[in-house]
């Protein structure tokens, strides 16, 4: 059995579905992060394990143990909010500790407690410092002192980070990480942001629509999704997604017409037989180039017009807009094109995905063979 056991979960409220048959299985030690577009459920099935909110059918174990009607305080978890929820009258030690004090600890156990966890988190210096007097970035980490300090059975993180600037962000995923790897506890993570998923996790879950779409590493998801919604969620910048028709199968490959309105290629084939119509091909930006004046090519090619060109010292998003109205996004090199010229743009054939009109992934074309 799995450390945490998330069995046919469901959640509602009336006559609106929150979360749908939602079953995961979390490891010992893991580091799992929901991920999903507002509204998707994430916050709530995290919720729904610290016993904030209420199960309305299924079941979840922590260790073996059917938590569904135990109190949070007895589930052995601890909770970072998005707001620091610090008490502002009282200094990082008082706030730290306070879980303890209200337990009755003795005052040794408090003492020492507090002085392991200023050490891990780098609080020494700011024990008498009260909220008004630290950063975001310190007002943060003693939000997650106030939860080790209890030594739980599983961290819950609700987008702790959501409130701090981009450079913040970077330096407490580090922490976060470099936390995880001391402590070797259980942590569940919650967050919008597919990158901060992507860094962070062992296991990455992404949801929509209160149901999971699927779960693995970050790079079994971003290599290998299930459909289209997750190969558009995980990468930045998205996946571009292309209109398309299978025009014939053979037996080793597919060929693709109406690409976009005018493209056509040669995709390879993994022993699926799929019959000619409509699907969507997927291909990402770094599979993509702008082909050279006066350069052919024998691979899958469209036509365009550059519509922005964004510079990002390193490298360049290149914007097309395609005849027929699609656009995608090309990642090249510093000043790979202008603005307002009319481009060639050549995939990567072997890196293509295939999407029914479903947006499931057609198995065995592409990159997955």
């Amino acid at each position: 059995m799995s450390f945490i056991d998330i069995s046919s979960v469901a959640k509602t409220y009336g006559p609106v579905n929150v979360l749908e048959n939602v079953s995961l299985s979390i490891e010992r030690g893991e580091f799992v992060v929901f991920v999903g577009p507002s509204g998707c459920g994430k916050s709530t099935l995290l919720r729904m394990v610290s016993g904030l909110e209420t199960i309305t059918a299924g079941t979840i174990s922590i260790d073996g143990e059917v938590v569904n009607n135990v109190e949070p305080a007895a589930r052995g978890v601890s909770m970072v909010f998005q707001s620091y929820a610090l008490y502002p009258h009282m200094t990082t030690f008082e706030n730290v500790s306070f879980g303890l004090r209200m337990a009755h600890k003795p005052k040794v156990f408090i003492e020492e407690s507090v002085k392991r966890v200023a050490e891990i988190l780098r609080l020494g210096s700011l024990v008498d410092r009260r909220p008004s007097q630290l950063s975001g970035g310190q007002k943060q980490r003693v939000a997650i002192g106030r939860a080790i300090v209890r030594e739980p059975r599983v961290f819950l993180f609700d987008e702790p980070l959501s409130n701090l600037d981009a450079e913040l962000r970077v330096q407490m995923r580090a922490e976060l990480t470099d936390l995880h790897r001391r402590l070797g506890t259980t942590m569940i993570y919650v967050t919008h942001d597919q990158v901060e998923a992507m860094t962070l996790a062992d296991k990455m879950v992404v949801m929509n629509g209160g149901r999971i779409q699927q779960a693995g590493t970050p790079l079994q998801l971003y290599d290998d999704p299930d459909n289209q919604f997750v190969a558009g969620f995980v990468g930045s910048p998205k996946m571009n997604f292309l209109p398309a028709q299978i025009a014939s199968v053979g037996p080793s490959e597919i060929r693709v017409t109406g690409v976009a309105g005018t493209g056509q290629g040669v995709l390879p084939l993994g022993g699926v037989v799929r019959q000619p119509g409509p699907v969507t091909l997927g291909i990402r930006p770094e599979n993509m180039r702008v082909l050279p004046s006066g350069e052919n090519s024998s691979g899958l090619v469209v036509e365009g017009l550059v519509k922005l060109v964004e510079e990002l010292g390193s490298e360049s998003f290149v914007h097309v807009e395609l005849k027929d109205g699609t656009r995608i996004i090309v990642r090249a090199g510093r000043r790979a094109s202008e603005a307002q010229a009319v481009v060639r743009v050549e995939s990567i054939a072997k890196s293509a995905l295939l999407f029914d009109i479903d947006g499931q992934r057609v198995r065995g074309a592409g990159k997955s063979l």
